[in-house]
């Protein structure tokens, strides 16, 4: 017990043994300032300053600028800017998989991978039990007078004349001979018109190219999304003066004739043209 006493004494008369510092001028040596200390008041200044310190230095990065650029911290306008910029992205992603999957679409077209009967996606089978052959279905007594009564009521609508096909303008794409005409028993949704390579191809009517491309069949191809519904589409040609996206006008050149891709047998224009899906005979509307 004496002994930790003893240690405690001095310890107690080390933290409280009194230091002078002095400030000398070190030519004169003359004082110029004195402090009495301790090591308990150094170690009580010390702590003290450093709570201070730290105190202001967080209050500072906190209620300042400054902390935007300490990693997790940001600011309100940054963080709406941020949550923004994320909606935009996700809605042009899901715009560019919708345009990925119609370019996709119109490839398998092209390639003659989709079946006739597969273009028209809504189609009317699918809710129709398996069981039950749909060419076997006849239609009611009912159903044919509100079938007639419709189209008659739609020979008046000015809404549906506006989007039909029959009111649209289409110039011909190019003069020539006709070698092969359309035919959907043999699956030749279009007509081939023979002409010299090299001849100016231009639009049918006004519209925005959706596909500016090559493929190994149809060689270099242009589809042109006219709106209602309604594609025209170029095959074999030599070169391509337009690109995706652009937007043409009525017989603005597009494309020069020729016979590339493996399908192609000679300089011609492979055209077809397409009302909601559904391949339509070029020659009703236009006169080649």
């Amino acid at each position: 017990m004496a002994a930790e006493k003893q240690n405690k004494k001095q310890l107690k008369k080390k933290w409280l043994h009194k230091y002078r510092l002095v400030v000398l001028n070190e030519d004169t040596f003359e004082e110029q300032f004195a402090m009495k200390l301790t090591r308990l008041n150094v170690f009580i200044f010390g702590a003290t300053s450093a709570i201070i310190l730290i105190f202001l230095t967080t209050a500072f990065i906190a209620f300042t600028p400054l902390r935007e650029y300490i990693p997790g911290y940001t600011s309100t306008p940054l963080q709406k800017q941020a949550i923004i910029l994320e909606k935009k992205t996700d809605s042009l992603y899901q715009i560019t998989r919708m345009n990925d999957r119609y370019i996709a679409s119109i490839k398998k077209v092209l390639n003659g991978e989709a079946a006739f009967e597969s273009i028209d996606k809504d189609s009317i089978f699918a809710s129709i039990n398996p069981n039950v052959d749909p060419m076997a279905l006849n239609a009611s007594k009912a159903d044919s007078l509100l079938r007639a009564q419709v189209e008659n009521e739609d020979k008046y609508n000015l809404f549906q004349s506006a989007t039909s096909v029959k009111n649209f303008v289409f110039f011909p794409p190019l003069k020539g001979t006709v070698s092969s005409e359309y035919d959907s028993k043999l699956q030749h949704y279009a007509v081939d018109i023979v002409v010299s390579e090299n001849t100016p191809v231009k639009a049918v009517a006004e519209g925005r190219v959706v596909l500016a491309s090559w493929t190994s069949d149809s060689g270099y191809v242009i589809i042109i999304d006219h709106g209602n519904q309604i594609l025209s589409v170029y095959k074999h040609n030599a070169a391509l003066t337009k690109k995706q996206g652009d937007f043409v006008k009525a017989q603005e050149v597009i494309a020069s004739s020729g016979s590339s891709g493996q399908l192609s047998t000679g300089p011609h224009l492979h055209f077809e043209l397409w009302n909601d899906g559904n391949p339509i005979d070029p020659t009703t509307f236009i006169d080649f």
